[in-house]
């Protein structure tokens, strides 16, 4: 995810991923079939797609932090996180399940599930609930919430660090008799690369309609001095 300022919010505990999503997870987002992933397109998220040398480094650091905690990167665990990484944007649980099985055939849904119910509970992946999918931390060993802006067609995730903005937002929800009932806060968006995407579709939507106006006008105009002549031949016989 991209990310702003740091924030001086703690994390907390996560909910728990469960089966029942997959019911959700049938429908992509526009822009999304184009990536591994099933919510990913051509555009990725700056800064948080990992590859090679860095991928390693986050992975290290995330083995490390869990053994701080006393628990254990396992191997799926490990893999769940690196699909993760690589993806660099918010991925549905499935789809990380049809990668696993390119590598494990034998990969279930559970086996899924109870890697990403760790990987929330550790702190180090996002569950993004407006899209049913999961995100990396911006920082995987640090990630203090802030407010997630996602893109509701490719999936890509903005992470905000604005704490007196965060505090106010809460305040004002308190105030109106709401308690929040998870650590995240969501806004619905669609980022520049899918809008710039929309108005490209939208333009040549545009003057492929002008272009069939055009055409209807020219056939109609031609229509019309043909049945002119006809109209004047007729006439024109005695």
């Amino acid at each position: 995810m991209k990310t702003a300022k740091p924030s001086p919010d703690t994390p907390a505990p996560h909910g728990h991923a469960h089966d029942r999503d997959h019911a959700h997870e049938a429908h992509d987002h526009r822009h999304g079939e184009g990536g591994a992933n099933g919510v990913a397109g051509a555009h990725g998220a700056p800064g948080m797609s990992a590859s090679g040398a860095s991928l390693e480094s986050a992975l290290v650091m995330a083995e490390a932090y869990c053994r701080e905690r006393g628990e254990k990167l396992t191997p799926i665990r490990r893999k769940v996180l690196e699909l993760l990484l690589t993806s660099g944007r918010a991925t549905k649980a499935y789809s990380l399940l049809d990668e696993m099985r390119q590598i494990h055939p034998g990969s279930a849904p559970p086996t899924v599930y109870r890697a990403l119910d760790f990987l929330l509970s550790a702190g180090l992946v996002h569950r993004i609930e407006s899209i049913n999918a999961f995100a990396v931390c911006h920082d995987l060993t640090q990630c203090q919430h802030g407010i997630l802006v996602v893109c509701q067609q490719c999936g890509n995730v903005t992470e905000l660090h604005e704490p007196k903005l965060r505090q106010a937002l809460v305040a004002q929800i308190e105030a109106a008799g709401y308690r929040l009932s998870g650590d995240g806060i969501e806004l619905k968006g669609v980022c520049a690369q899918c809008q710039a995407i929309q108005a490209r579709e939208e333009t040549q939507e545009s003057q492929a309609a002008q272009a069939d106006n055009a055409a209807g006008q020219q056939a109609g105009q031609a229509g019309g001095a043909e049945g002119t002549q006809t109209a004047a031949k007729a006439a024109a016989q005695p």
